[in-house]
């Protein structure tokens, strides 16, 4: 019995772990490229503190989504709660069959980035890739890179995110990252409150087993 955090480099290493402790309560801290609730969860936080709702938002997540658990996790959680989600990168970096999960998909964030009231970049995955999937980065920045330029297209009151590390002047530019639309600072306060708040209902779940 107890509590256990883990992460690991292994898609689906702490279901594997629940398995073997199996009055145990697994925290999900991130594995591999699969999912990472707890970020999904402060993020489904700092867009409702911002925006007093979910449902009937148009979310568009950007950038390496084939490696990014993080998109996995906020794909489920957004629409869960009635929001639109597309996904937007390279097609490289999108994984065949992502359009099952009920998620428009576009290559051009030019083009659809007008529409969304929530944009949440992504940083490349280096460490998850084999060999590089587009010319450099700074082809990739050209595209895919949300700079001031490209921010003046938005829709009024669009507000950005990022999960972090922050690559600047690649996914993002420091301009965005640290403009008045930016919410990631608060996602970081966000991070800490959801957290503490879920290992504290984890613990009251793992006393009430004792009691019994």
């Amino acid at each position: 019995a107890g509590h256990r955090v883990g992460r690991h480099p292994s898609a689906g290493a702490p279901h594997a772990v629940a398995g073997i402790l199996q009055r145990a309560r697994i925290d999900d801290a991130g594995d591999g490229a699969h999912e990472h609730p707890t970020q999904a969860l402060l993020d489904l936080l700092t867009i409702r503190d911002h925006k007093k709702k979910i449902e009937g938002l148009h979310v568009g997540i950007v950038g390496d989504i084939a490696h990014s658990r993080v998109a996995r996790s906020n794909i489920r959680g957004l629409k869960t709660f009635g929001a639109k989600v597309t996904v937007v990168g390279p097609k490289s970096m999108i994984p065949a069959g992502i359009a099952a999960l009920g998620v428009d998909v576009s290559y051009d964030l030019a083009e659809v980035l007008p529409d969304f009231d929530v944009i949440m970049m992504l940083r490349i995955q280096s460490e998850r890739l084999d060999r590089t999937p587009f010319p450099s980065l700074r082809e990739y920045s050209r595209f895919y890179g949300l700079n001031p330029q490209l921010l003046r297209r938005a829709k009024p009151g669009v507000v950005i995110m990022h999960p972090g590390p922050v690559n600047r002047g690649v996914e993002i530019s420091p301009e965005v990252a640290d403009g008045p639309y930016s919410l990631i600072l608060d996602q970081v306060k966000n991070g800490v409150a959801v957290r503490m708040a879920l290992l504290y209902l984890l613990a009251g779940e793992i006393e009430n087993v004792k009691s019994e």
